[in-house]
């Protein structure tokens, strides 16, 4: 039964009950595993054998290797490696120097408002001015990595790029700041910069306004290479989160029947927001002041706007406060590396359902009533 059925097709529902049907998006292990991380595939061989290339479900025969400290030493070295690897073609295309011990903190998709691109930059603003202002004692050393391209005609989502590339280069600066938090813009997102890109990730941000993604594929592919998820429950993170448990995921945010009721019912204010948590006021205003753009100190100003003035429609001030807790969440887990580590083996080993053989089968079946030419269909 869709939980779409009642909220985001519920009219199509009244119109015609039961006709809706779905199968969850799948991705190709083939290509976001076999190809893009050998390393991680080798030693999946080396436990299960091969085969599960095409049964994607075998991986779960990984799950009790996720209480075995050494099939866990060897998962953290190949993910060290896929991260050495990142961090030289970071450093050659963009010139910026990243440490491969921090966490690789990654949202790379289409820039869009509902992806809320914004949400996670907001969050690192505040993240800068908490160093700060506390000091570096016990900061968790973090790279946020960017990447996606924007629409030739959607020019909030080209300004976005922008503030993410003006405060990455405040935050890289900054002499204390600079030293536990690096922002990167990767250019020219494509394919092959997503096989660099997945493997080495360590968190998956995946924090679209709930009721806004369809499915999207990101998330499984990350979770696939061995990275946590940060996200709302929106789109394929729910069943990534019926997969994993939710323990090993990081869930913040309203859900799909909040947000719809809150912008039902007209009684969201986003003025709200900003009148009543100091810290997220202090980061719109920097926007407002022109902080990160010192030179066109008006440059934002449409953005805070929109968030303010505009009514916030993706609700990002709705769920900064949220976001921020679960954020330090993360860090607190990514203290404990050796947990982290199998939270991530887990992740990796529950991906089967994702495969995108499990979804033609459950077209052939469910929805086209075929079976293919030459098959048992098995």
């Amino acid at each position: 039964m869709l939980r779409e059925r009642d909220d985001v097709f519920a009219d199509f529902e009244r119109l015609f009950p039961g006709r809706i049907s779905a199968e969850t998006n799948g991705i190709t292990p083939r290509q976001w595993l076999l190809v893009a991380n050998p390393g991680l595939s080798s030693l999946i061989n080396s436990r299960i054998g091969t085969g599960w290339e095409t049964r994607l479900e075998r991986l779960e025969e990984l799950l009790p290797l996720a209480d075995d400290p050494g099939f866990r030493a060897e998962f953290t070295a190949i993910k060290r490696a896929n991260k050495e690897h990142l961090a030289r073609l970071i450093e050659q295309r963009i010139g910026v120097e990243i440490d491969p011990a921090s966490m690789f903190d990654v949202q790379i998709k289409r820039i869009h408002e509902y992806k809320r691109q914004l949400l996670n930059v907001l969050g690192l603003i505040a993240r800068f001015n908490r160093i700060r202002a506390r000091g570096t004692s016990g900061v968790v050393p973090r790279t946020v990595i960017f990447a996606g391209k924007a629409a030739p005609s959607y020019s909030m989502a080209k300004l976005i790029i922008k503030l993410i590339s003006d405060v990455a280069a405040v935050i890289n600066a900054d002499p204390v700041v600079g030293r536990l938090l690096k922002v990167v813009f990767i250019p020219n997102y494509d394919v092959s910069t997503a096989e660099d890109v997945i493997p080495a990730a360590d968190l998956s941000q995946q924090i679209s306004t709930a009721g806004t993604e369809a499915s999207g594929t990101g998330n499984m592919k990350l979770a696939l290479n061995g990275a946590l998820t940060l996200g709302t429950r929106d789109g394929a993170n729910v069943e990534i989160g019926e997969a994993v448990g939710e323990e090993n995921i990081f869930f913040f945010g309203l859900d799909i029947q909040e947000a719809t009721r809150l912008r039902r019912d007209g009684g969201y204010d986003s003025w709200a927001c900003y009148r009543e948590q100091p810290e997220l006021r202090e980061v719109l205003d920097m926007l407002r002041q022109g902080r990160f753009s010192p030179g066109q100190p008006e440059l934002f100003r449409s953005i805070f706007d929109g968030l303010t003035a505009g009514g916030d429609p993706y609700l990002v001030l709705a769920d900064f406060a949220s976001y921020m807790q679960r954020q330090a969440d993360v860090d607190e887990a990514y203290r404990d590396r050796d947990e982290w580590t199998r939270k991530a083996v887990v992740n990796a080993s529950k991906m089967g359902r994702f495969s995108c053989d499990r979804m033609v089968r459950g077209y052939a079946d469910d929805i086209w009533n075929v079976k293919p030419l030459g098959s048992s269909h098995d």
